[in-house]
């Protein structure tokens, strides 16, 4: 048995399950920024920083001290990763050659923060979407690749500002958050600590995004998702059966953010070892990534995974109705989805969203869920997965009530 799962005393509606009591998907909800970016203008922003930073570098360029910076192009930015365009807080910065990233203002303590706004929005939608009152819910989840302080937790916030009872508290396992959220829940529910749990997924990516990296420019957009699990003893009909969670963890600097209270007084003098490109901006306390090893080392690991949990579970991989996995890129999810379905994908089997939003870190794979889930017919499975940095990867197996 599943650990997501325990004994109880109902059964399952659709007739087809062990009788225990275990956790149910019961309502998701999205938070989606109204400003967006095409890569025609992200490419505009950032071939004109490149080329004023080569002419003021020219002198070096000419002595081979340092290399000239390529020009970005829509059709590079497509064909590495399916990614079209993304939405973001703040749009006026990040295509600012002057400036190339967001302006979020800093919000004073008596104000609800930025990411504890987006993670209410978020949450509003699966609520109403849900039709229960916020007292039902125990607990409240933010997990997310950044939080905006150390404490109070950014959980805690959106409990107070939704008036939940319970207890809140923020997890960071960067783009695996989510599916490492939903585990965290289920085993909630299972163990009887809660009746239902909310989690959030609030993300700023442009935040810690370096636009001035033709090489990952490109990759992220903001956004925040919701999802409310629900134990099955009081779940009504519809939603989705958790049918069981697994994560993975292992160790590696290929993604990496380095951006921490430790470096805080940390001299800037001038980039860090191996970067030849902009003084004064320690690229590493930002987003980086050596991409070619991700998409080696990831793939490989994330369809083993799959494949092996859908075996444990009794699921025959090849029998998923749908996939909503982590939205990175679009040719790493294309190669999962034939290792795991052994052959080419149908658009309705492999969801892709990140044409639209980008790389969104733990929200990709619930958005992906939250806005194509229709189609199912009740005991029909599908796969929610996400995958990132850590190395980090999550699989929940739903089935439909």
């Amino acid at each position: 048995m599943d650990p997501g799962l325990r004994r109880g005393a109902r059964g399952d509606e659709t007739g087809n399950a062990p009788l225990v009591t275990h956790a149910v998907i019961a309502a998701t909800g999205l938070f989606t920024p109204e400003q967006s970016i095409s890569n025609a203008e992200l490419v505009e922003a950032y071939n004109a920083w490149a080329e004023r930073w080569n002419r003021d570098h020219a002198l070096q360029i000419a002595e081979g001290d340092v290399a000239a910076l390529t020009p970005s192009s829509v059709e590079f930015i497509e064909k590495a990763s399916g990614i079209k365009s993304r939405f973001v807080l703040d749009k006026a910065g990040v295509l600012d050659p002057e400036r190339m990233a967001p302006h979020i203002p800093e919000r004073g303590n008596d104000e609800l923060s930025i990411m504890a706004e987006m993670a209410v929005k978020a949450a509003r939608q699966a609520i109403e979407a849900w039709g229960k009152p916020v007292s039902e819910i125990g607990a409240v989840l933010c997990a997310a690749s950044n939080m905006p302080r150390p404490y109070p937790a950014l959980a805690v916030e959106v409990q107070q500002a939704l008036g939940i009872e319970g207890f809140g508290f923020d997890m960071n396992v960067a783009c695996s958050s989510a599916t490492f959220g939903i585990k965290t829940a289920a085993d909630f529910i299972a163990g009887g600590s809660v009746k239902a749990v909310l989690m959030v997924n609030p993300e700023v990516c442009s935040a810690h995004l370096n636009f001035t990296d033709r090489d990952s420019h490109f990759i992220f957009g903001d956004v925040c998702t919701a999802v409310i699990v629900e134990s099955s003893d009081t779940a009504g009909p519809g939603g989705w059966d958790v049918l069981g969670t697994r994560l993975k963890t292992v160790f590696s600097n290929n993604i990496r953010n380095n951006f921490g209270f430790l470096n805080r007084w940390a001299l800037e003098t001038g980039a860090v070892a191996g970067s030849d490109r902009v003084a004064g901006q320690q690229d590493d306390k930002l987003f980086i990534q050596q991409g070619r090893k991700v998409f080696k080392d990831v793939v490989p690991m994330v369809s083993e995974m799959i494949i092996d949990h859908a075996g444990d579970l009794g699921i025959e991989p090849t029998g998923l109705k749908r996939m909503w996995l982590h939205q990175a890129n679009i040719n790493m999810n294309q190669m999962i989805g034939r290792k795991v379905l052994g052959r080419d994908p149908a658009e309705d089997e492999n969801i892709i969203i990140l044409d639209e939003y980008a790389n969104t870190s733990s929200a990709g794979s619930i958005i992906a869920f939250h806005l194509h889930h229709d189609g199912f017919a009740a005991g029909e499975t599908g796969l929610i997965c996400s995958f990132g940095a850590g190395y980090s990867a999550g699989t929940v197996f739903v089935r439909k009530r």
